[in-house]
């Protein structure tokens, strides 16, 4: 049997028709920048957010560099981070002149160990930037609470968690990306909300925070030809818009069938002595946007499941301290230790809404039939 890791054509063609009768319809009113598609798709995030302003931006990347520059994490200003993530959660910062100062993560969730963060604050530090990555987000009333204390700025990766709340210390469940300054979202295909290319949205309940972006995207202009900054070219596409209206109204559905999927791998591997699950801490609404598991042997694993037709991902494979482009930083082998040794274990499924039970139990044998071996 053969297991892609993600496919979009199964989503496509249950709701084929509504999908091309939103393409057709950018098409046809010919209104590609910025059009009608997109004010809505915003607005549509707001409301299932409770964030005030939602700006939809090219990429999520795009989105951590303008939000970035827009908090000053810029000209050798420090921002703390984690080195346990993708390129851009910290390449954002460098863009800009700044400086990534990583912190290792805690070795049962895989987020940033917030009890490590305030020991790296000095005069020169003007933010934090938590990444709210598989399947939870960070503890963010600690990471407020130091934000506050220390008077920082706060920029949420949630690229890969939109859908993901906490329930913290306000006794309320408060969506990935409104709890800090700004907040942003990928909208890359994998994503749990994705398009058909690339895309990004920043989040924020800050009046003035969102007039910037809104001018930042557009080159800095604050009316057209008249540039109040030096911005960027970075508007989501009102194509992709249309794509991700349909989506939306359908997330809740996905993020059940995925939650369905990851209980399917827990029930299944369970007694499965060579793998164990990261743990979730703190009241959480999760997403299951990857289902990660730490794995013994994890390189032959993936050969042996690649061998099956089984497709695996792996985030990530080397930490960003330990990166070519990071070397300049100064940091080294074994200055991390739970991000280099989570490294070498972790190893994503294949999980998606249209996975079938036969695929998920035929992912779980094939597991145990290599540690059997």
């Amino acid at each position: 049997m053969k297991v892609n890791f993600y496919t979009s054509l199964r989503e496509y063609n249950e709701k084929k028709g509504e999908f091309d009768k939103a393409i057709q319809s950018v098409i046809e009113k010919g209104n590609f920048i910025l059009g009608e598609q997109v004010t809505q798709l915003e607005k549509d995030i707001q409301e299932y957010t409770g964030a005030k302003h939602a700006i939809g931006v090219a990429s999520g990347t795009d989105a951590l560099v303008i939000a970035s520059d827009i908090l000053g994490f810029k000209d050798g200003k420090e921002v703390i981070t984690s080195p346990f993530t993708f390129l851009a959660s910290a390449s954002c910062i460098i863009k800009h002149k700044g400086k990534p100062v990583f912190v290792d993560i805690d070795e049962d969730t895989l987020q940033i160990d917030v009890n490590k963060i305030e020991e790296k604050i000095n005069e020169n530090t003007v933010g934090i930037l938590p990444i709210h990555l598989f399947n939870q987000m960070s503890d963010m009333d600690k990471i407020m609470e130091i934000a506050g204390k220390h008077n920082l700025r706060v920029l949420e990766d949630a690229a890969e968690a939109f859908g993901m709340r906490f329930k913290g210390n306000s006794g309320e469940y408060r969506h990935s990306g409104t709890i800090g300054d700004f907040g942003v979202y990928s909208f890359f295909p994998t994503k749990t909300l994705g398009g058909y290319g690339d895309g990004g949205m920043i989040v924020t309940n800050d009046d003035n925070l969102a007039q910037l972006v809104k001018s930042y995207r557009v080159h800095g202009a604050s009316k057209k030809y008249h540039y109040d900054f030096i911005g960027y070219n970075s508007r989501l596409d009102t194509l992709q818009a249309a794509v991700l209206s349909v989506k939306l109204k359908y997330i809740d559905e996905a993020i059940k069938k995925r939650e369905n999927i990851a209980k399917l791998y827990i029930e299944g591997l369970k007694d499965c002595k060579n793998i164990r699950f990261p743990k979730v801490k703190g009241d959480q609404h999760q997403v299951y946007y990857v289902f990660n598991i730490l794995a013994e042997n994890r390189y032959e694993l993936a050969e042996y499941l690649k061998k099956n037709e089984i497709g695996t991902s792996i985030y990530y494979p080397m930490p960003l301290h330990l990166q070519k482009s990071f070397q300049y930083l100064g940091y080294k082998k074994g200055d991390f230790p739970v991000a280099e040794k989570i490294a070498q274990e972790i190893i994503a499924l294949p999980i998606y809404p249209e996975m079938t039970t036969e695929e998920v139990e035929f992912v779980c044998e094939t597991i145990k039939k290599f540690y059997r071996k």
